[in-house]
């Protein structure tokens, strides 16, 4: 049953167009005169040509109607019953000031996941609000966690990724379904990514003016298990200091967003500079040990 604005407490239980590439149209044949003579030899110099012509036009009628395997495919549609929706995880430090919220969706299968309440209390998180809405055909379901021996909000690198993998681990339980569309699903889920993303394409990395004090660090990557504390890691190492994150996973992409600085100052150009290069160097060479560079 569909759920609309709904909040609820942790602690009760188009057609798709088919194009097909016909063959340029020739010219006619410049036969000679002397065919046109002789009523045999006019046949005979003909029909090659139109034989020709007759089985170029049912290769191709063939190639639109064959349901072979080599025929085009094309992507499926949210009406095609085995269309699967684009899991989405983010983990954002920024929304609320006393909390950390996390927001996920499945397209419309997700419910009001008592089952992730659990897990995450397990990791000692307390989710004080939990609220399910509903956009078009996807349900979006938001969380308020805080820590439960100090009532705050998440700080520790770690534990948010701990957060991320649960949520994830648990779509790929209770929603197998999703485990081609999740890095995850490779090691954990019921089947594998059939397309991996190429971690040269997919890795962007800017850095953005944020005030005096602060930049943003924006990265978007192919996802793996542990990116973010990796990736955390990476910048202390050179001793640029992490606020607050905005973890978004998308997918097989992850889509990051950190509150970055130096000295409690925002980064100037050459520090920026030295922070892409560090972050794409070991992005884009995940086997490479994090102190080798």
């Amino acid at each position: 049953m569909a759920l609309s604005n709904t909040i609820f407490s942790p602690t009760h239980s188009r057609p798709i167009s088919r194009q097909a590439r016909f063959p340029a149209q020739t010219p006619p044949p410049d036969l000679p005169s002397a065919l046109f003579g002789d009523r045999r030899k006019f046949v005979e110099g003909v029909m090659p040509l139109l034989t020709m012509r007759l089985a170029v036009a049912n290769r191709v009628y063939a190639s639109i109607n064959s349901t072979d395997a080599s025929s085009p495919s094309y992507p499926k549609s949210e009406d095609d019953e085995d269309f699967v929706p684009m899991p989405m995880v983010l983990i954002d430090q920024d929304a609320d000031p006393e909390a950390t919220i996390v927001q996920l969706s499945f397209g419309d299968r997700l419910g009001a996941l008592i089952d992730t309440m659990r897990a995450l209390k397990d990791l000692g998180l307390d989710v004080i609000k939990g609220t399910v809405t509903t956009k078009g055909s996807v349900k979006q379901t938001r969380f308020s966690i805080t820590k439960l021996d100090t009532g705050r909000k998440v700080e520790d690198p770690d534990l948010l990724e701990q957060i991320r993998l649960t949520i994830i681990n648990n779509l790929l339980k209770y929603h197998p379904e999703c485990s081609e569309q999740l890095a995850m699903g490779e090691t954990f889920g019921i089947k594998a990514p059939e397309k991996k993303v190429d971690v040269d394409i997919a890795t962007h990395i800017h850095v953005k003016e944020d005030g005096p004090k602060r930049s943003l660090l924006c990265i978007e990557t192919a996802d793996r298990p542990g990116l973010v504390v990796e990736m955390i890691k990476v910048m202390a190492d050179i001793n640029i200091d992490v606020e607050s994150a905005e973890i978004d996973t998308e997918g097989l992409v992850a889509k990051d967003k950190f509150h970055v600085s130096y000295q409690g100052q925002a980064l100037n150009r050459t520090l920026s500079q030295e922070l892409v290069n560090c972050l794409r160097y070991f992005l884009r060479r995940p086997e490479t040990d994090i102190d080798s560079y």
